[in-house]
């Protein structure tokens, strides 16, 4: 840790009463109600349905996508600064998380609208998801911007690990939810456990899958509640017009500052590449698993099940790690993780494990019961144990880092950071998938992202645990 940045952390722990463990508590539940977007649609759900039932073939449909996850991510990137900027000279965070949720709830709700084949709705449909994107992304910086006046510093990572960790088990039971009683198999009509779909769901028109935007929207409408009623905010400073005079001069003075703080600038630039490459391959991992085995609705969510187990003991584990033994130490060894998943997962295919043969699935096999899905199911989980880390510790190095004063810039130059060059994962992904008309070699450039990041890790100064 910079020796200013631990003066600032140090002083503010003696002067600070914290909040109680009630306040604490419904911060956490931000991360329970946002996730269910990015298990449910981005990922393991409403993404691959995209792919292979709206779009024309999922080559083209992974591309439409990564397209609009690029388009959103720059918007991202290009605003995320400037509104931290305000919200610091403001005061206020939760206003800021009630107007971008509202996107989310908005956005999300829409992609009912998108039918099985409906390829005129294929560009509102894109925009819907463009939407919500930009309102979960934006309020999660805000959400972000409030943890250090929550707990003391050296609880910081246990904080952030915990929060990831309980996300996780929020994705876990929406996506249970989903499988078990919502999306059928158009084959048999039954959900994962044998019963006809809540609500009168047809199967055939893929209602289950769609009605994954409608949850997501209620989900987090009730379950960021406790946050907004429980949480305390900061005090207003100043006015909405005052704010934003006042913001736009202080961001111009950080990013003026931010070439003397040399550490905290290698490590936004690593974050930079490292995000980059873990949002591409949460964003595509589902499809390129549909694409590859063939895996209906039901058997990709059964996969994100026990992906998103694996990450919520990985961020529980990892938040502690985190306090033990520095954040620095969590990123790169998650990345580490990473690298070793993806190149397997490339290695892999329904009839060879890491370029061994082995027996492909047969038609009406068990579950993950071929040895190429066992082994993709096992690289998934390595994914999930070293991504919940690598994200909580990413925000958690960002705040022994940055002046205490000025957190809200700073985590909107995280998410600049995280999102300036996001729309170039997956239009890379997206652009080499449409040329080659093969989603590996579209998949096989992240391995590049993460390499990167490593190398721009090394210039991070070492934090104190």
């Amino acid at each position: 840790m910079t020796s200013s940045a631990a003066a600032e952390l140090s002083a503010h722990a003696q002067q600070t009463r914290y909040p109680s463990r009630a306040a604490v508590m419904g911060w956490i539940f931000f991360d329970w109600a946002a996730q269910p977007y990015f298990t449910l649609i981005t990922t393991f759900i409403f993404a691959p349905y995209f792919a292979t039932y709206v779009a024309p073939d999922p080559a083209t449909g992974q591309s439409l996508w990564g397209f609009a996850t690029a388009a959103s991510g720059l918007l991202i990137a290009l605003a995320s600064p400037v509104l931290g900027a305000i919200a610091d000279a403001s005061g206020r965070r939760k206003p800021w998380i009630a107007l971008f949720g509202a996107m989310l709830v908005i956005g999300s709700s829409l992609m009912w609208f998108g039918k099985p084949g409906d390829s005129a709705g294929i560009p509102a449909l894109l925009i819907a998801y463009a939407i919500a994107t930009i309102g979960v992304e934006f309020a999660t910086v805000f959400n972000n911007a409030m943890m250090p006046n929550l707990v003391p510093p050296e609880k910081i990572g246990r904080l952030s690990g915990t929060g990831w960790a309980t996300g996780y088990v929020g994705g876990i039971l929406s996506l249970i939810l989903v499988l078990g009683f919502l999306a059928a198999n158009p084959q048999t009509g039954k959900t994962l456990i044998g019963l006809e779909p809540w609500f009168g769901l047809d199967p055939a028109l893929h209602e289950g899958d769609r009605i994954s935007g409608p949850l997501t929207a209620i989900w987090f409408v009730v379950f960021v509640a406790p946050m907004m009623l429980l949480t305390p905010d900061f005090p207003a400073k100043l006015k909405p017009r005052a704010a934003v005079r006042e913001g736009l001069r202080e961001l111009r003075e950080t990013l003026r500052d931010l070439p003397k703080r040399r550490s905290l600038a290698a490590f936004l630039i690593a974050n930079m590449i490292y995000t980059d490459g873990l949002v591409s391959l949460f964003a595509f991992g589902g499809i390129y698993a549909t694409a590859t085995f063939g895996w209906s609705t039901i058997q990709i969510g059964v996969f994100g099940v026990i992906l998103a187990i694996a990450a919520t003991f990985g961020a529980f584990a990892g938040g502690r790690l985190d306090d033990a033994l520095g954040p620095k130490r969590v990123i790169a060894g998650s990345m580490i993780l990473l690298l070793f998943a993806i190149t397997g997962i490339l290695l892999t295919d329904p009839a060879h494990v890491l370029l061994i043969e082995v027996t492909p699935p047969q038609p009406g096999g068990p579950l993950f019961g071929a040895p190429a899905e066992r082994a993709y199911l096992a690289l998934g989980c390595l994914i999930g144990i070293a991504g919940g880390p690598l994200q909580a510790a990413s925000r958690t190095l960002l705040i022994r880092l940055a002046p205490r004063e000025r957190i809200a810039q700073y985590f909107g130059l995280f998410a600049l950071t995280g999102k300036v060059t996001s729309f170039i994962g997956p239009l890379l992904v997206a652009s080499v998938t449409a040329i080659t008309a093969s989603q590996k070699a579209g998949m096989a450039v992240l391995v590049l992202f993460f390499i990167a990041g490593l190398i721009l890790l090394t210039r991070v100064r070492r934090t104190a645990p």
